[in-house]
């Protein structure tokens, strides 16, 4: 795969699986290359959005092999890596990249790099190791200050050393450490891309500076997203601000705290949409309830999510 810009709409897509927990690979196939058709900039799996957390390994080996089957060459296949040491990251980074990662998106050691401030050479270390030592274009990943680590403008100019990290997905759900990124990986000697992943607000985030988003809610209204980010790179903001009106309540929604619930509230809507065959998540996590599936299908309906006609054009 050819080398990708970090900019525009990384689409993290949710995963389907059948009432007994198990995977739903069938679906999987057909949802991504739904996704893939509507012309992301990558497709990233193995992410929070896809449970990657609560996958067996060979779940997200199985994962890679499906999606880049389904993408058939049309964008590239970012995995997320997840775990708990330096040297197992380095193993586990090598299995992903021999499965099929043309990128790998870098979670968090937790605990390790639980809370804040996490010193700026443990976390230039990490991910110097991963860089050395799997060779695949990385992304950073900063988290909400409460959970930790955040990316102070001295910690970013540490990993912007690093060749192989492209980008930054920021998480961080907070208005003020967006621009404060923002503005410092501007004063950076090489660019790096810096990719909201806060689905309250990205439109403004984009707005404000950031190139693009690597986002779950992009595993839903994937195309219109990618329209308003086109329409915000052409400094068409009240062209992006309107597809934004229409999408953004649903997103504040599904997205509201508590904010692990994003996953089972986004499933309901990809079975609304025909997506998905059920909205099962994996135990521990709960479903949602009658009133809530209620509300999730009211505001996908407004966002357009559910029109027939519009789904058509999505997919042409």
């Amino acid at each position: 795969m050819t080398p990708f810009t970090p900019a525009g709409i990384v689409a993290a897509p949710f995963l389907p699986m059948l009432p007994d927990y198990s995977v739903d690979w069938a679906t999987l196939a057909s949802y991504i290359d739904w996704i893939a058709a509507q012309k992301p900039t990558a497709i990233a799996m193995n992410m929070d959005a896809s449970e990657g957390p609560a996958l067996e390994r060979d779940e997200q080996l199985e994962v890679l092999r499906v999606c880049r089957d389904a993408i058939a060459g049309r964008v590239p296949l970012v995995s997320g890596l997840i775990a708990g040491s330096t040297a197992a990251a380095v193993r586990w980074g090598n299995e992903l990249k021999a499965g099929g990662a043309d990128a790998l998106a870098v979670f968090p050691p937790f605990p390790t790099f639980l809370g804040n401030p996490v010193p700026a050479e443990m976390i230039y270390a990490y991910h110097k190791a991963i860089a050395d030592g799997v060779g695949l274009p990385l992304f950073a990943f900063q988290f909400p200050k409460a959970f930790g680590p955040d990316f102070p403008p001295e910690t970013l100019a540490r990993l912007a050393a690093i060749p192989q990290v492209i980008g930054l997905k920021e998480a961080s759900f907070d208005t003020p450490k967006t621009v404060e990124t923002i503005a410092a990986a501007r004063a950076l000697p090489r660019k790096l891309g810096i990719l909201t992943g806060s689905d309250t607000f990205i439109c403004e985030a984009m707005i404000m500076g950031c190139d693009g988003a690597l986002i779950g809610f992009a595993g839903t209204a994937t195309a219109e997203l990618v329209a308003m980010h086109r329409r915000v790179a052409a400094k068409d903001f009240t062209g992006a601000l309107a597809i934004w009106e229409r999408l953004g309540p649903l997103a504040r929604y599904a997205w509201r705290a508590p904010i692990r619930d994003y996953r089972p509230r986004m499933k309901e809507v990809l079975k609304l949409q025909g997506l998905f065959p059920h909205a099962t998540v994996r135990p521990p996590q709960l479903g949602v309830d009658d009133a809530e599936r209620a509300e999730l299908a009211r505001l996908a309906r407004a966002a357009g999510l559910l029109d027939e006609e519009m789904r058509e054009r999505r997919t042409a």
